[in-house]
């Protein structure tokens, strides 16, 4: 994160100094716009962190509900044979297995809200099986690229923006969004094992504390951490099969209903986690308020992290470079499938979500182009198969102190060019 920081700000200012020493001066000079954008960067970064907090301390507060429960047991068994072939550094019944799945669900079901606090919880459970400390281990960065790719069922803010704008078929992006995210979900996974190769954990390993010797957790049979007041024997085969073929039946009706469905979601899961730990004895106003209290601690650790990245962000904007990019590739990139009023929508997407999401805006109502045109459909995909990357590689591993990010950029950034790659070729085929 070091040379991503100081690179961004470098390109940034240079570019400022070039138009300011060597163009036109204009109404507001570029470094003054630069000098603007820091501030107005520094002052959103504080005012996006307040408002993850109640974010943060809601969804937090559902999932240790959850927990108390052992709905994240429940769930860790039922893909179990999934994930273990994935993360096999993480035993089975581990927290950490259900924050991820609940991450994974949460992104499935466009509620990148959700997603955001089960993800940092995921992340802070498996921080603390990392044996380096402040530095990614390989289940971290493996689930960080899942995460910036995750397959989508229903992106819910999509499908509401482009209703909004009028839109005949709002829900159309649905087949273009899964198919994408598809691809950039096994480009995500082949990358971080590829990459893993020539980024060696290395440094010294975290010491053992004294409690860590003195109160060892129960292990099941296979060497796994059992949970508390949990059994360690894993569900049927069949029983998963199951689960997995539910799972994948949701897709259809997603693509049919998507747009009833998605006004039911957040409502519905918060019901079903309270209704969850109410069945299973949990106290559940004591659980969610200790829980909230957890989130409300991690947004505020965040703060620094993302003040550092969106400020960046900001100053590569307000420079010009950006502009630079899509001048000199525009022409290239719209006989591949890529119109220019796209492109600085791709370009942006893994810098800034709220930059992105104005862009796409805008496009799908500009009277010109609509959001029932293909450059409509395919800014519509491209938000919501693709991830803002460097937030949330500032977010996630800032809040568990993480320094070194090992492959875990060039793995999020090869997933996010195959989702545009697939996005592109979806919306060829079926729109244009």
């Amino acid at each position: 994160m070091n040379v991503i920081f100081a690179g961004i700000v470098l390109i940034a200012f240079v570019t400022a100094a070039w138009q300011q020493i060597f163009l036109p001066a204009g109404d507001v000079s570029p470094m003054d716009a630069l000098s603007r954008a820091m501030i107005d960067s520094a002052a959103g970064s504080v005012e996006l962190a307040l408002g993850l907090i109640g974010v943060m301390a809601l969804f937090l507060g559902l999932m240790k509900v959850a927990e108390e429960g052992g709905l994240l047991t429940i769930l860790a068994r039922l893909i179990r044979p999934l994930m273990v072939r994935l993360f096999p550094d993480v035993p089975p019944e581990h927290p950490a297995m259900g924050a991820m799945i609940l991450n994974m669900s949460a992104n499935a079901l466009g509620l990148g809200n959700a997603a955001t606090p089960f993800g940092i919880r995921a992340m802070q459970e498996l921080n603390k099986l990392n044996t380096h400390a402040g530095t990614a281990s390989n289940s971290m960065v493996l689930f960080l690229a899942i995460n910036t790719s995750s397959v989508t069922l229903l992106p819910t803010g999509v499908i509401a923006l482009r209703a909004a704008a009028g839109s005949g078929d709002p829900a159309g992006i649905l087949p273009t969004t899964l198919f994408a995210t598809i691809c950039s979900t096994a480009v995500a996974i082949t990358a971080a094992i590829f990459f893993r190769r020539f980024f060696p954990l290395g440094g010294q390993a975290a010491p053992v504390t004294a409690k860590e010797l003195s109160s060892p957790e129960p292990e099941t049979t296979d060497g796994s951490a059992a949970l508390p007041g949990e059994s360690s024997e894993a569900y049927p085969l069949w029983i998963s099969l199951l689960a997995m073929s539910t799972l994948l039946a949701f897709i259809p009706l997603s693509i049919i209903y998507g747009k009833t469905i998605a006004p039911w979601i957040l409502p519905g899961l918060m019901v079903a986690f309270l209704g969850f730990g109410v069945v299973r004895g949990v106290a559940v106003y004591e659980a969610f308020v200790e829980g909230a209290r957890d989130g409300f601690q991690v947004a505020v650790k965040i703060i620094p992290y993302l003040v550092a990245i969106l400020v960046a962000v900001g100053m590569f904007r307000a420079s010009g470079a950006m502009d630079f990019i899509v001048n000199g590739i525009g022409q290239w990139t719209t006989s591949f499938g890529l119109p220019a009023e796209a492109l600085p929508m791709a370009l942006l997407r893994p810098l800034s979500g709220s930059g992105a999401y104005g862009i796409m805006a805008s496009i799908i109502n500009d009277p010109a182009i609509g959001p029932d045109s293909y450059t409509g459909y395919l800014v519509s995909t491209l938000q919501g198969s693709t991830e803002t990357t460097f937030y949330v590689l500032a977010v996630y591993f800032g809040a568990v102190q993480i320094r070194r990010i090992r492959h875990a950029l060039v793995t999020a950034l090869s997933a996010d060019l195959a989702g545009i790659i697939a996005a592109v070729v979806a919306c060829l085929f079926l729109f244009r």
